[in-house]
């Protein structure tokens, strides 16, 4: 529940068993609504690439 105090009887812990991560598209291009599919960007030839357009190097 979401109102629940730290003591309520049904209140729900949740524990992820993995990370993931999800993009999701702001352009309205993606095939693939709501998550991004880099429609908005020139064509990646290889995986690396296609993660470099959304994460920028400092």
């Amino acid at each position: 529940m979401p109102n629940c105090t730290s003591n309520c009887a049904h209140s729900l812990i949740l524990r992820p068993e993995r990370e993931q991560r999800l993009l999701l598209c702001r352009c309205n291009r993606s095939a693939n609504l709501p998550y991004c599919d880099g429609s908005h960007s020139p064509p990646a030839t290889g995986l690396a690439d296609r993660w470099r357009r959304f994460f920028r190097v400092r």
